[in-house]
């Protein structure tokens, strides 16, 4: 069964509204990621989900599979799950989510995503990480890191320095960055999770960190993490990113 891929994107975005029908290089920012999911051989599916008419003709234009999905939907994932129930895909279907405003994502990283959870049957979900290296980004609060267990599967994610390490706080010295690991926010589903997902409630690690892949580990789904294969490229949040990766592409 081969796996298949949705770019969910909408039009009211917070910080930057309208962001994925902006034009960089001569086209809009969602045909870029577009193509880039297409360069991957392997897929079953290319499908942009998108809430927004505007957003629609714009993918038509270019040839896109477009799924229309609710306008009420609070996460991605939510969006992913209406993708599956309107697709009826089998539960055992791998779908790897590529954000619309993420231009710069390594194939190499997709292909990645797909291949690890297609192997892990244990996990629900694969994501990536990358090494950590410097001190500040430890202990940036806006970096997501992880800690895993001996077969590579995810027992916590957290905004905060983990894992804490005692000894150096206790001498006063400082933390070693190189024992963290760095969330990489892209991942791949088991379609029976997404189904799952969309009826579960919000828990209150999720409310305390605002990080959603922490509903699946409260609720005992597991989630494989793997190093990335290479470092991903900024995405696309506010007017200044979006010049940033237009110059990067």
């Amino acid at each position: 069964m081969k796996p298949v891929l949705v770019i969910p994107t909408r039009y009211a975005s917070t910080r930057l509204p309208a962001k994925a029908i902006r034009v960089l290089k001569g086209k809009t920012l969602v045909q870029h990621v577009h193509e880039r999911a297409m360069a991957v051989e392997g897929f079953e599916q290319v499908i942009i989900a998108t809430d927004d008419d505007r957003i629609r003709e714009v993918c038509e234009d270019f040839g896109a599979d477009v799924c229309m999905t609710s306008t009420d939907h609070e996460t991605g994932s939510d969006r992913l799950a209406e993708v599956v129930q309107i697709h009826d895909w089998h539960d055992d279907t791998v779908i790897v989510n590529l954000q619309g405003d993420e231009p710069l994502t390594p194939v190499a990283n997709l292909v990645q995503l797909a291949s690890n959870l297609l192997m892990q049957h244990e996990a629900m979900i694969a994501t990536l990480a990358t090494p950590l290296h410097d001190e500040s980004e430890l202990l940036d609060p806006n970096i997501v890191k992880v800690v895993t267990d001996a077969n590579d599967m995810a027992l916590y994610f957290s905004r905060a320095p983990i894992p804490f390490q005692r000894d150096a706080a206790k001498a006063g010295s400082k933390p070693v960055a190189e024992y963290g690991l760095r969330h990489v926010g892209m991942y791949a589903y088991r379609a029976a999770f997404l189904r799952a997902f969309a009826e579960l409630e919000p828990c209150e690690l999720e409310h305390l960190e605002k990080l959603e892949q922490l509903r699946a580990l409260y609720y005992g789904f597991r989630i494989h993490v793997d190093i990335a294969r290479e470092i991903p490229g900024p995405g696309v949040d506010t007017e200044a990113d979006l010049r940033l990766v237009e110059a990067m592409l």
